[in-house]
């Protein structure tokens, strides 16, 4: 498959690998985890209060950094995006649609059933 997502992640395994060392990607890669979550985390954000505000353009501007930056986490992090693709086939097989799924409750424990006293009887 030939899709940006693809070729972003084909670029990014190559910063990984040093062929574009001193790029932005290759700064990222070696700032860790935990800075790759932040940038996720921020654009998710960005994403978010610009659609709040009604800005399209921004929207997809700041949508396009968000999967650059999420991209870059999933390198790190083992995940290429076919694994991602074949995650939203397996939900869109189950249920019809590729959409999240509800996360489990905790289970509540039950509350105490009051013992019956010796001298109700």
């Amino acid at each position: 498959m030939d899709h940006a997502i693809d070729r972003l992640h084909q670029a990014v395994l190559a910063a990984r690998e040093g062929e574009a060392a001193g790029s932005r990607t290759a700064k990222l890669l070696a700032e860790g985890m935990a800075k790759m979550a932040k940038k996720v985390a921020e654009e998710a954000v960005e994403v978010g209060l610009d659609a709040v505000r009604g800005d399209r353009e921004q929207v997809i501007r700041e949508s396009a950094d968000l999967m650059y930056n999420l991209v870059v986490l999933w390198t790190e992090a083992g995940i290429a995006p076919e694994d991602v693709w074949a995650e939203m086939l397996r939900r869109e097989q189950l249920y019809g649609i590729a959409e999240k799924l509800a996360k489990p409750k905790p289970a509540t424990p039950k509350p105490a059933t009051p013992k019956p006293s010796a001298a109700a009887s």
